[in-house]
């Protein structure tokens, strides 16, 4: 696993790699432009589930796709935690304090689930715990509970990039490459993305996402 320290020394190498790259026109996605795109496997994240149930009972991963699924009735993430139910992944191999960090995947969300966190960037100054977070009511994806940043999401996939700037205090979401929001964090120290399903207000009784083509990058100074 890659830690902070290494991920400079290599940033250089990578960006000459990548420009290459774009030079030769193979590289469609242009939301990476000036990013170093990280290694990214099942060891940089680790699963949060209700406490008392087998990983298999709320996640799979088959054909390279991530199928994350709980119901508004199961057990916290540990006995006693007063958060509601998830399934998510906790991309704990890239914690971070400064710089301008990216997370890019392909999201499904089948029709019926509502009241639930897909994507968060944790962390933040108290009271709050994350930094953005972006949620499903009625088949919409919302910032919070307040706007609506992309209208039926029901039963396709589409294409999520959301670019964390620490020092400039910014929060950009991207949905099939088009710039859909534009806002302002909330501090904190430390940040890590998270996605999958977590229940919140008004939560369907089952829920579920699925996720493929995850990738983290950093930009290179």
């Amino acid at each position: 696993m890659y830690h902070l320290k290494h991920i400079t020394s290599i940033c250089g190498f990578i960006f000459l790699f990548m420009h290459v790259i774009v030079t030769h026109g193979e590289l469609t996605n242009d939301l990476a432009l000036g990013f170093t795109r990280l290694p990214f496997n099942s060891s940089y994240y680790i699963n949060h589930k209700p406490y008392n149930l087998p990983l298999e009972e709320r996640y799979s991963f088959i054909n390279e796709v991530h199928k994350l699924w709980v119901f508004s009735t199961d057990e916290p993430l540990s006995r006693g935690s007063p958060t509601l139910p998830r399934s998510e992944l906790f991309i704990n191999g890239y914690k971070y304090s400064t710089g301008v960090w990216q997370f890019e995947a392909h999201v499904f969300v089948p029709h019926g689930t509502t009241g639930v966190s897909v994507m968060q960037v944790f962390g933040s100054d108290p009271p709050h715990a994350t930094t953005f977070m972006l949620r499903v009511y009625d088949g919409n994806l919302y910032y919070y509970r307040k706007s609506i940043i992309f209208h039926n999401i029901y039963n396709k996939w589409f294409r999520l990039n959301v670019i964390h700037h620490v020092e400039g205090n910014n929060v950009k979401v991207y949905i099939n490459g088009v710039l859909r929001f534009k806002g302002n964090g909330r501090g904190g120290t430390t940040h890590y993305f998270k996605c999958g399903v977590y229940a919140q207000d008004r939560a369907s009784f089952y829920m579920e996402s699925r996720l493929k083509n995850i990738k983290i990058f950093k930009k290179c100074n």
